[in-house]
């Protein structure tokens, strides 16, 4: 058998192609069209993904501010942080954090989606959310495809 026709070639930073990608989230629901983002933002959907290199593609995401949400879960559900002094531990539904920041609940989706280290850092800077349907990155030649 001749081994030599079967190499695992591994992308790194100059060999990888990334495109950009609009995605409208008008009408989906917010964990399975998240689940979908971060694969691409990882690069899991192609062929040449390599799990310690950046060869995810930069996904725009528009209409973020008309996502849905099942259940009670937009009433219900909390978004927690912390200021790291005692009592102040904070608390946000996304009904209340949609009217401050429409675009946060799809980019907190996202984010908690991604490995938690430089890696993952890098790779969130590849998200663009905007609450309308205009984006200024139209220069790119995003292709829009359907989540």
């Amino acid at each position: 058998m001749n081994t030599l026709s079967y190499k695992t070639v591994s992308a790194n930073k100059a060999t990888v192609s990334k495109e950009w990608v609009v995605v409208d989230a008008q009408g989906e629901i917010l964990g399975r069209l998240s689940s979908k983002i971060a694969m691409m933002i990882r690069g899991k959907n192609k062929p040449s993904f390599t799990p310690h290199v950046d060869c995810g593609d930069n996904v725009i995401v528009i209409n973020a501010d008309k996502i849905k949400l099942t259940g009670n879960k937009f009433a219900e559900k909390q978004y927690v942080s912390y200021t790291g002094y005692p009592g102040g531990q904070k608390f946000i539904s996304p009904k209340e954090l949609m009217e401050k920041h429409p675009t946060r609940v799809v980019e907190k989706a996202v984010r908690g989606m991604l490995p938690k280290n430089s890696l993952g850092r890098a790779l969130y800077k590849n998200l663009f959310v905007y609450a309308g349907s205009e984006h200024p990155h139209a220069a790119q030649n995003p292709t829009t495809i359907k989540p």
